[in-house]
């Protein structure tokens, strides 16, 4: 399993800590240093079942310069939204953890940490 962390965030570094303390197999990304392309994301939104906006830190200063509380929310927008992410990592909500099943789960919490270590086995 991959893990996307920003190394600064309380909630990424537990999430470490939990699968560290469950002795599982996973590679951590830097999403900040090393950016998810568009075709990732719409890998890692398709996995997570989600769409774009719903994984967007829209308290991030970039997220009110570009104005993104007022964009539109439809199929239509999912392009300029993906662009946006890509161009933007910290609009990212964090830590995603892309599992080896295939699913994917925004880890925010310690439950949604370990109920990927049980598809991931």
């Amino acid at each position: 399993m991959e893990i996307w962390i920003n190394p600064e965030c309380s909630k990424c570094r537990s999430a470490l800590s939990i699968l560290d303390a469950e002795q599982a197999q996973y590679t951590v990304r830097h999403y900040l240093e090393d950016p998810p392309t568009a075709p990732e994301l719409i890998d890692v939104l398709a996995r997570l079942g989600l769409d774009p906006w719903h994984i967007v830190r829209f308290g991030e200063p970039v997220a009110a310069e570009l104005g993104l509380a007022d964009w539109p929310r439809d199929a239509t927008a999912r392009p300029r939204w993906i662009e946006a992410l890509a161009a933007h990592p910290a609009l990212i909500q964090r830590p995603i953890i892309t599992a080896d099943d295939g699913t994917a789960t925004v880890a925010r919490t310690p439950e949604a940490v370990t109920s990927t270590l049980g598809r991931s086995a």
